[in-house]
């Protein structure tokens, strides 16, 4: 029975008694004994007596999800029998899938998928095709990085990666370079960088009595910044600019940075002793996250036949690879990505998707806009890598994860209850309902 601000009543599958309180009614609930998903009535009513169903599956209704509804609420102070949303004494979750949903396998980047792909055999493609198989000759894995550091270089974007270290970031980036027959240039942050060892500085010219600029690295095509989050945030601030305006403003003088230009940063998810985090308005100006994890068993025996013949390495980066496009090429075929069709359905596809994660309970600050336009240019530039001049909603799945997974952040009852970034994104994404054009 109702007693005063509570609600009582029976699971459908179980029989097991639920007590919620009676600012929910009408919201879904979950049952903490078995999982099944029903409605709580509007008023208590009678409580039905408990009886058993032997051999019976449990019944487990779907009720449809309208992805532009507001999700149920967190209550700001739990009390007692009624709990926190999504914890484990609380019988609310998350809405279901949508009946036209994505298969969380199928949210991963793969060169291989790309390959795959049953389009036409156009130049970019075939471009793509050769810049994979050189990077293959040195590089052995690694899927996700390799795919997503690509597509972000033809859409005019930079990416941050996450790994431990000793998984090849430096060498990939070399052999990128190499490939792709454009410069390269590498940073290694630490806490007394200053913003003018990035950028360059004045220096004062002797023999003509005058300063003149002195370019620092970041002049180059491929920065690789490594350990970037042991650097403070002036250090960080330097290269705001740089990543948003491909530009370098020293003194009120513009100087302007040579085009392709694509910011790699790598940071070190363990250790966190002498470690900066990263502004919000530094991770929203990388396209992609990328998360680089251990070989397969098959793929480390392969690095070991590959790089311990102890050849060095500047020379197996000159005979070994070919260079099969120019930084002239690049910038044509980015440009030439724009026109790939984006269907005005897919367009409200990825709006819901960035939109719901600011409603999403577990989700303490959602993507901005940026977010969207990272998924329709990244969409674009997927689907010219497999032959098609549209985007399909594969395309947008696929990079999905990467695009969002450094735009959102946890809430403390999330990050508590051990809840990852990526899977909490599955679940959202997964009750999206998937256009079909």
């Amino acid at each position: 029975m109702s007693v005063d601000s509570t609600i009582e009543f029976r699971c459908q599958s179980c029989g097991r008694l639920l007590k919620v309180a009676a600012a929910n009614a009408g919201r879904q609930a979950k049952c903490p004994e078995c999982g099944a998903l029903q409605n709580i009535p509007a008023s208590p009513g009678p409580v039905v007596p408990q009886t058993m169903n032997y051999g019976a599956p449990p019944m487990q209704p779907q009720p449809m999800y309208n992805p532009s509804s507001t999700p149920p609420v967190r209550p700001a102070q739990p009390t007692m029998g009624q709990g926190g949303f999504g914890s484990a004494a609380s019988p609310f979750t998350n809405p279901p899938p949508a009946a036209n949903a994505v298969h969380a396998s199928a949210m991963k980047l793969s060169t291989d998928m790309v390959h795959a792909s049953s389009g036409n055999q156009t130049e970019t493609r075939q471009l793509f095709r050769r810049i994979t198989e050189q990077i293959s000759k040195l590089y052995v894995g690694q899927e996700e990085l390799v795919l997503g550091t690509l597509v972000a270089l033809f859409s005019s974007g930079h990416v941050l990666i996450e790994s431990v270290p000793g998984l090849g970031k430096t060498l990939f980036v070399r052999t990128l370079g190499k490939v792709l027959g454009c410069k390269f240039g590498r940073i290694q942050f630490t806490a007394d960088l200053m913003p003018s060892d990035i950028t360059g500085a004045p220096i004062f010219d002797m023999k003509q009595q005058e300063f003149r600029f002195r370019p620092g690295p970041v002049f180059t095509q491929f920065l690789l910044a490594d350990e970037i989050n042991r650097a403070p945030a002036k250090s960080h601030a330097a290269l705001l600019e740089i990543m948003q305006e491909n530009r370098v403003t020293i003194d009120g003088t513009s100087h302007v940075i040579e085009r392709p230009f694509l910011v790699m940063a790598t940071q070190n998810p363990i250790e966190s002793e002498g470690t900066y985090n990263l502004p919000e308005a530094q991770l929203d100006r990388f396209m992609f996250k990328l998360v680089a994890s251990y070989p397969a068993e098959l793929e480390e025996a392969d690095i070991l036949r590959l790089h311990t013949r102890q050849l060095d390495i500047n020379k197996r980066l000159e005979t070994e690879l070919e260079t099969v496009s120019s930084p002239e090429e690049i910038l044509r075929i980015t440009e030439g990505n724009g026109t790939v069709k984006v269907d005005d359905r897919l367009i409200d596809y990825i709006n819901k998707i960035v939109r719901l994660t600011r409603q999403w309970p577990t989700f303490h600050m959602g993507a901005s806009p940026r977010a969207g336009i990272a998924l329709v240019q990244g969409a674009r530039t997927l689907a010219s890598f497999s032959g098609r001049d549209f985007a399909v909603p594969d395309d947008v799945v696929q990079i999905a994860l990467p695009a969002l997974r450094h735009r959102v952040s946890l809430t403390a009852e999330a990050e508590v209850e051990g809840r990852s970034v990526d899977e909490l994104l599955t679940e959202l994404i997964r009750t999206v309902e998937v256009p079909r054009l």
